[in-house]
């Protein structure tokens, strides 16, 4: 299991590599949710007072 963890003398460049990886990818799905959200309560608001898109 060691040498796995090791990967053989790279793990200090593969094991932040995924960190990294994993960041970027929970970071993109948080940003996604959050724009859908803004986007959903700005059409609703528009929907509410009538208005008409830019």
């Amino acid at each position: 299991m060691s040498a796995f963890l090791d990967m053989g003398g790279y793990a200090a460049y593969v094991w932040p590599s995924y960190a990294v990886t994993l960041t970027v990818m929970i970071l993109n799905i948080v940003w996604a949710r959050r724009l859908l959200q803004r986007s959903r309560k700005e059409a609703m608001h528009r929907l509410a007072i009538g208005g008409t898109a830019k």
